[in-house]
């Protein structure tokens, strides 16, 4: 069971999981001095055992560690509903490392001992990375929590308006009056904010309604 995640406001902060204490202690004073937040950890459980902090950022995770590995744990962390982008750093990398890390997401890939600014440009471009992933989730639970505020028979025009019916239409298959199906629509554009037609669909396929 994950922990419960405390609240950090937009002030990013990075991640750094690695077993070598010195790396851990160097990674944090670097960070420090360009003014980014950073949580440290030894382990995958370490962290997996800390409490989560909801805020943007990224993490930079060694590829060989005791116990689960950086990689093997890169495959795992969508299901733990960890999303943050992922650096890797280490000091025994080779090609088909690389390419099985990057070819699941990560955003770079560094080999010991790697440029300070190196590994700051990908952080800085992990969390911006971060940043647009955690707006574009809020927009999409804002509307769906519009989507839900629709009745039954709203939600019914929705998807039919959507699909390109004519009101006649919607009307023949929800066997309600041409009428009905003009107010349901105006609350559906009323509920859902959509400024036209178009606004409507673009909505309905972000919601995955057909």
């Amino acid at each position: 069971m994950s922990a419960p995640a405390a609240t950090a406001g937009d002030q990013p902060i990075v991640v750094v999981i690695d077993d070598d204490a010195s790396v851990r202690a160097a990674l944090e004073d670097l960070l420090g001095s360009v003014g980014l937040q950073v949580r440290v950890f030894g382990s995958v459980r370490e962290f997996l055992a800390a409490e989560r902090v909801d805020a943007p950022g990224c993490l930079v995770l060694d590829v060989r560690m005791p116990g689960q590995s950086g990689l093997d744990f890169q495959h795992e962390m969508a299901g733990a509903g960890i999303h943050l982008p992922v650096i890797f750093i280490t000091g025994h990398g080779d090609i088909q490392m690389s390419v099985r890390a990057m070819k699941a997401g990560a955003i770079e890939f560094l080999t010991k001992p790697f440029r300070d600014q190196d590994l700051l440009d990908a952080i800085q471009l992990g969390i911006e990375k971060d940043r647009v992933r955690r707006r574009d989730a809020a927009a999409l639970a804002e509307l769906r929590d519009r989507h839900a505020s629709l009745s039954p028979g709203e939600s019914a025009v929705m998807a039919r308006v959507a699909s390109g019916l004519l009101n006649k239409q919607i009307a023949a298959e929800l066997d309600v009056s041409e009428i009905t199906v003009k107010v349901r629509r105006g609350q559906v554009m009323r509920k859902m904010k959509a400024r036209s037609l178009a606004d409507l669909v673009k909505i309905a396929e972000k919601l995955g309604i057909q």
